[in-house]
């Protein structure tokens, strides 16, 4: 308990750009008070106390359910105020420069979260802005979904070391952040992905040089069956992400023999969970039978990013 207590006192005014900012303690800590703040172990009244009168800038580049609502909610239950930043309001880098607008907004918020297109962006937000700067997604990482997902693995299957997650689809952000997460926590991790769709080459060097330090094992296939065998947890994403929408119909094509149906689920383990980040494109990444399923823990994930969002902030902004 002493380590999490002062591995949660290193997280005070840090930014969260990725998951290699993170100690495997500092993860702890993260899931530790995000499981008080879920379970109200900390009691509502207390968190309302917790960032009382602290404001958080939102900056959004991109459409968002789950992000917005999330850490909008987020910031108001433990006591602070959150400020919707839409494209229209900014447009970063095109009306002000990047360490402009971070240089306004950290002499007026407590805290920053960014939900943007470049990771440049988030860079250069957390390089000028004198205030913790939270990753809401970006192209190369999405680390607060992951902190969720991972939550959520542990409550439903009690551990996280030595378990198998399986990513089917699109190297993309997700996968990154899953990746570099699951090599940090013992959790080994394979992703089946089309040729020339596969994680970038950086972050699975990075995976592998934290797996050292805790066993887990990182894979990469071809092969949707492949990845997923004896798999705990199989999860996908959609095909083409914000900002790839003129490659839609070709991905269709390409990735249709990567699609998480009832066949595929059969490689895994029997008592497998499936996961998605959302939005999910019913019938394309996913069939009904399996996201509508007794497997399927995707509203629980959706949840959760409340939950972990709530604990980084509290430890960042405290």
């Amino acid at each position: 308990m002493q380590t999490l207590i002062e591995a949660g006192k290193r997280l005070k005014g840090r930014s969260l750009l990725g998951i290699s900012d993170l100690t495997k303690a500092e993860i702890d800590a993260i899931f530790d008070i995000s499981k008080q703040l879920k379970e109200l172990i900390i009691s509502p009244a207390d968190q309302r106390k917790i960032l009382e009168g602290k404001t958080l800038a939102m900056i959004f580049e991109k459409p968002s359910l789950r992000t917005r609502v999330s850490f909008e909610t987020g910031i108001f239950q433990l006591g602070g105020h959150g400020i919707f930043l839409g494209p229209s309001d900014i447009s970063l880098g095109k009306r002000e420069s990047i360490s402009d607008i971070a240089n306004n907004l950290g002499r007026m918020v407590d805290i920053i979260m960014a939900r943007v297109f470049a990771h440049s962006s988030v860079v250069g937000l957390a390089e000028n802005a004198g205030v913790p700067v939270i990753n809401g997604l970006c192209d190369m990482e999405h680390p607060c979904q992951a902190l969720a997902d991972f939550q959520t693995i542990i409550e439903h299957k009690g551990k996280l070391e030595g378990l198998k997650l399986a990513f089917v689809g699109d190297g993309n952000n997700v996968a990154h952040s899953l990746m570099l997460l699951a090599a940090k926590v013992g959790t080994n991790f394979a992703i089946g992905c089309p040729k020339g769709y596969e994680p970038d080459a950086n972050i699975v060097a990075q995976a592998k040089e934290f797996a050292k330090e805790t066993g887990a094992v990182i894979e990469i296939f071809n092969d949707p069956a492949a990845a997923a065998k004896a798999a705990d947890i199989v999860y996908t994403d959609v095909w083409a992400s914000m900002g790839q929408e003129s490659e839609a119909a070709a991905r269709e094509k390409i990735f249709t023999p990567f699609q998480v149906n009832s066949a595929l689920m059969a490689n895994a383990k029997p008592d497998a969970i499936f996961m998605h980040c959302l939005p999910a494109h019913r019938g394309s990444e996913v069939t009904d039978e399996v996201i509508d399923s007794p497997q399927s823990v995707v509203f629980d994930e959706a949840e959760n990013r409340l939950h972990a969002q709530k604990a980084v902030m509290v430890l960042l902004g405290r």
